[in-house]
């Protein structure tokens, strides 16, 4: 039995997953998450590149020169595809390297990770539960 929350969230959704980008890479952070989405951000400037993800946004920000470098561990965002085998087998082909291979942890729920060429972690989840990620 899934409990119940007592009272109503403040949040409605999460709606952005930003990627730290070196300054210098930005044009080619934005032209690959292009070739890997699908299409063009709808926001593109100096300083943020947006991209509408079926709703939810991906965001591209600059690090300044000598910024901290991107971390490897924390919360990761998962995006929901119908076939996580397919997603992950074309962000290898776009560059990324492998985190963790799909494989199921349950449920039907496949998740995989990988990094992209600038250092962030990208995970791909297909989850039978949730619509629109499940195949």
């Amino acid at each position: 039995m899934t409990a119940q929350p007592t009272t109503a969230s403040p949040f409605s959704a999460l709606m952005t997953a930003a990627y730290p980008i070196a300054a210098e890479r930005l044009a080619e952070a934005r032209d690959w998450y292009s070739r890997l989405l699908g299409s063009a951000p709808y926001f593109d400037q100096p300083f943020y590149v947006g991209f509408n993800v079926a709703g939810y946004e991906l965001g591209l920000v600059p690090k300044a020169d000598g910024e901290a470098p991107t971390q490897t561990t924390g919360a990761v965002p998962f995006w929901g595809t119908p076939d996580a085998n397919a997603v992950y087998q074309r962000l290898l082909n776009l560059g990324a390297d492998s985190i963790e291979a799909p494989h199921d942890v349950g449920d039907g729920i496949v998740v995989a990770q990988v990094r992209d060429p600038f250092g962030n972690l990208f995970g791909v989840i297909q989850n039978p539960h949730f619509p629109h990620t499940g195949g």
